[in-house]
C-alpha cells in the first residue's frame, strides 16, 4: 500500500464541496478513487480522462459497487471537448493541469453553476529557496507516511482492499510541471479572478475558485 500523495489531500479537496452539491466533473481522474468518493456522497460524478485505458480500468473498477449508477467514466480530452457551460456544482482537477494549457481552466469555470466550486491540487515546477526548503521538509515526512502505509498494507485484514491494491492497473502518463508557483498564481488571477492559491507540503499547490456571479462569464 503505497502512500499517495494525492490521496492524502482527499479530505481537503472534500472539505471544499460546496452545500447541495448535486453533480460534479472530475477532470484528469486517473484511477477514479477521487470520483468515486464524490459518488459516495450521493453526488453524480462525471469523470473524464484523455487516456483510454485509464478509463477502462477505472470503469472496470466500481461497476459493481452501490455507487456505479452516480459514476459516468468517459474518454475525454479537456482541451478538445468543453465541459457544457453552467451545469457543474463541483469541478475538480487532482495534479491534472499540467497536463494542458493552464488557460484550460477558463473553459472550468464556464462549466461551474452559481456558487459552484472548482478545487485544484496542482503540482508546480521548484525554483525558488522557499520551493526547496518546504521540498526538503517534505522528504522525512514523506519517509514517515510510506513506512506507515506500508505497515498498514501488511496489517489489514479487508480482503476487498487487499485484491484492490493488487489490481494491475495501466498508468496514467507523467510529465513534469513547466509553471511555477509565482506564474501559477498570476495566470489564476487572470482566468479565476477571486481565487486562492496556497502551497501544500507534498508537491503540491491547491487552488479554490468558488463561482459567486450569478451569471456565467462569457
Amino acid at each position: 500500500m503505497a502512500f499517495n500523495h494525492n490521496d492524502h489531500y482527499h479530505p481537503l479537496l472534500l472539505g471544499e464541496l460546496p452545500e447541495n452539491c448535486g453533480k460534479a466533473l472530475d477532470v484528469g481522474c486517473g484511477s477514479g478513487r477521487f470520483a468515486y468518493a464524490l459518488a459516495a456522497r450521493g453526488i453524480d460524478v462525471d469523470a473524464i480522462d484523455a487516456e483510454a485505458e485509464v478509463i477502462t480500468a477505472a470503469r472496470r473498477r466500481y461497476e459493481e459497487t452501490p455507487e456505479t449508477g452516480r459514476l459516468r467514466f468517459a474518454h475525454r480530452d479537456i482541451t478538445r471537448t468543453q465541459p457544457p457551460r453552467n451545469t457543474y456544482d463541483y469541478i475538480s482537477c487532482l495534479a491534472s493541469i499540467h497536463h494542458v494549457p493552464f488557460r484550460t481552466v477558463s473553459a472550468l469555470r464556464a462549466a461551474l453553476r452559481p456558487n459552484g466550486v472548482l478545487v485544484i491540487l496542482g503540482c508546480y515546477r521548484e525554483r525558488t529557496v522557499m520551493d526547496w526548503l518546504v521540498s526538503l521538509l517534505a522528504v522525512p515526512v514523506n519517509a514517515v507516511f510510506q513506512a506507515a502505509s506500508a505497515l498498514k498494507g501488511k496489517t489489514t485484514g479487508n480482503r476487498m482492499a487487499r485484491a484492490r491494491q493488487a489490481e494491475a492497473l495501466p498508468e496514467a502518463p507523467t510529465s513534469a510541471p513547466s509553471m511555477t508557483l509565482p506564474e501559477i498564481k498570476e495566470s489564476a488571477a487572470s482566468f479565476l479572478p477571486g481565487s486562492t492559491v496556497r502551497r501544500l507540503l507534498f508537491w503540491r499547490y491547491l487552488l479554490i475558485y468558488r463561482n459567486t456571479s450569478p451569471v456565467q462569464p462569457q
